[in-house]
């Protein structure tokens, strides 16, 4: 299904794509499909939705097929209620899609949530994927981490669920941390990153998925020991070193599992997509030529 991305917040100039919906068993999802040639699917975290893979679509879809979607409860998606909104729970919404959309041959992009959702996703349709792209995120257990665990309090407390639900605190406020450049971030781009949560209700989607940093601990480990299934495949890692939330000691663990893999790191926060595009847009053409 079709129809013009014809919300009054969204800047055409920056994200100029032809929306498309997608009736899951889950809810509706939203997602960009742009040109044609082998799938290059891009798979976001949180809090960002699509947008953030906007300058990719636009250099990639001259040759490539671009997809990307929105998490249910993300983005232009459908939020629907009462929603479990965990990771597992996401990466079977991208299983269902990738087998509704029946794509093949596809090269994987994944980002700080996404990472789990996407990686989970491609192990078990691992003869579906080509190659993977992965900007900081990681797969292992989080609940031995002093970090995650100290979020995971202070998510799972009356003042995180407050800070969340009722001041919008994810896009609001960590986003912009996950910013080296602050510059980068200017209001208008900001404004995307807001606006697809105008409510408590919208904003439940962030705060399960924050609560499932620790929550879905042992499901990401189950995930990472099933990561042979994806190995030979060639890995691109595109790094911001500055990044406070998922620090260059995730690049190193990730080294250990992958030693074959390509490596790039970018003197830029989390958000490398929104402060290193021209450089990891490079990177990615390289990777795929």
């Amino acid at each position: 299904m079709n129809s013009s991305t014809n919300i009054d917040w969204i800047d055409k100039s920056l994200y100029p794509f032809e929306s498309h919906y997608l009736q899951l068993p889950n809810g509706k999802m939203h997602y960009i499909d742009e040109g044609k040639g082998d799938v290059l699917l891009f798979i976001h975290g949180t809090p960002t939705w699509s947008f953030l893979y906007r300058d990719y679509i636009n250099a990639f879809s001259k040759n490539y097929r671009c997809i990307a979607i929105d998490h249910l409860g993300f983005g232009l998606s459908e939020k629907p209620e009462n929603a479990a909104a965990t990771p597992q729970w996401h990466a079977q919404n991208l299983v269902d899609f990738i087998k509704q959309l029946d794509l093949n041959n596809s090269t994987l992009i994944v980002h700080d949530f996404g990472g789990p959702i996407g990686l989970a996703s491609g192990i078990e349709l691992a003869d579906r994927i080509k190659q993977v792209v992965v900007f900081n995120t990681w797969l292992w257990k989080t609940k031995t981490d002093e970090a995650a665990l100290k979020v995971d309090k202070i998510l799972n407390g009356v003042v995180g669920k407050f800070l969340y639900l009722c001041l919008n605190f994810s896009p609001r406020v960590l986003l912009k941390k996950g910013f080296a450049d602050k510059k980068k971030l200017t209001k208008r781009i900001h404004q995307h990153y807001l606006k697809p949560f105008p409510n408590k209700k919208s904003r439940q989607f962030l705060l399960k998925l924050g609560q499932a940093l620790v929550g879905s601990s042992d499901w990401y480990q189950e995930q990472f020991e099933q990561l042979d299934r994806l190995e030979k495949k060639p890995f691109l890692f595109l790094w911001g070193t500055k990044d406070e939330f998922i620090t260059p000691t995730y690049l190193q663990r990730w080294k250990e599992r992958l030693p074959k893999a390509e490596v790039h790191t970018f003197d830029c926060g989390h958000y490398v997509q929104e402060e290193a595009s021209v450089a990891t847009i490079k990177a990615i053409q390289s990777f795929l030529s």
